[in-house]
């Protein structure tokens, strides 16, 4: 499959599989949405993960249970949508162990009881290959209120949530990599890629503030481009507004890493958003009454692509953009 990425596949042999519905949104955006009861819509997303690809293989059960539920409340944040409920279809190798599935079972129930959802159904089955799983959530939102990823405009401003690139320095420390920071600062990275922060919350209160919004799966230029090419608009990022923790600044700043590495890495799971200027001053005050930074690192253009300017306004060379599941 190689050339071939995970956007044009599903354009190409499952989106037209789509066109009688009108909610599946073209599969273009992070959820479905389907008419509900007394104004409201259904928000319903399925993510997949497979060991060694989306986790590492020995990384602790219960925190993979945990990241396959944040990841797809994620999609649900990223639509605006409050989490309700959730099916899980689990693959597990023959030799899976019970105290292994026990674990796993713990790390449903903890997040479950957090994120106030049920699970209410899926399947199990036995599998030679890999640890793979899939899960279904289900949410809802007001209709005709979902933060789209086609909803940016020309002038907008851009907003992220949290920090940046935590996830991909965290998932170097878990391969073993010498990233040059303390230990404390090597575990936090660790856990920032093992189990992300789903903005829950955020993404609910979002509604009639933002434009466009996504979460951060595939890197925060490559998702961009994803809101760019759906909105039909361009987009220009000020490298030095994108928002880094301490421990991926000290990393850099000692030589491991760029801010490369940061915009292309994967898996931060914080959300994406455009909004008109006007509603800096809302939004910044929201940002103090959750107790979460938000911060501006851009501005939505006309034209298309995701140009990243240095403090000069020089663009900066990207390689790739984002992680492509069937990229070449």
């Amino acid at each position: 499959m190689s050339g071939l990425d995970e956007f044009s596949l599903i354009a190409r042999l499952f989106a037209p599989l789509a066109a009688r519905h009108p909610g599946a949104l073209g599969l273009t955006d992070d959820a479905a949405l389907i008419d509900g009861p007394e104004g409201r819509q259904w928000a319903v997303t399925a993510d997949a993960m497979v060991a060694g690809v989306h986790f590492l293989p020995d990384d602790p059960p219960d925190l993979i249970a945990r990241k396959l539920i944040r990841v797809n409340l994620s999609d649900l944040a990223a639509m605006g949508a409050r989490p309700f409920a959730v099916l899980l279809a689990s693959c597990f190798p023959r030799d899976v162990t019970g105290d292994w599935l026990d674990r796993f079972a713990s790390g449903l129930k903890t997040d479950c009881e957090e994120f106030s959802i049920a699970l209410i159904g899926g399947d199990t089955v036995a599998t030679p290959g890999p640890l793979t799983l899939a899960l279904t959530a289900i949410g809802d939102v007001g209709r005709n209120s979902a933060l789209l990823r086609s909803n940016a405009r020309s002038g907008d401003d851009i907003w992220v949530s949290g920090t940046i690139g935590d996830s991909a320095f965290g998932l170097m420390v878990g391969r073993g990599e010498p990233v040059p920071v303390g230990p404390a600062e090597r575990q936090w990275l660790l856990e920032r890629y093992r189990l992300p922060r789903p903005r829950t919350t955020l993404g609910p209160a979002l509604v009639g503030l933002a434009g466009a919004a996504m979460d951060i799966s595939d890197g925060l230029v490559g998702d961009l481009g994803h809101i760019c090419e759906t909105s039909g608009v361009g987009a220009v990022i000020e490298a030095e507004k994108v928002p880094l923790s301490d421990a991926v600044r000290m990393a850099i700043s000692a030589g491991f890493g760029s801010i490369v590495t940061v915009l292309t890495g994967g898996d931060d799971y914080e959300l994406l958003f455009s909004a008109p200027a006007e509603r800096a001053t809302a939004i910044e005050a929201l940002g103090r009454e959750l107790d979460l930074r938000l911060t501006p690192i851009g501005r939505i253009i006309e034209g298309e692509g995701v140009r990243v300017e240095d403090s000069d306004g020089r663009a900066l060379s990207l390689s790739g953009g984002g992680y492509r599941h069937f990229g070449g």
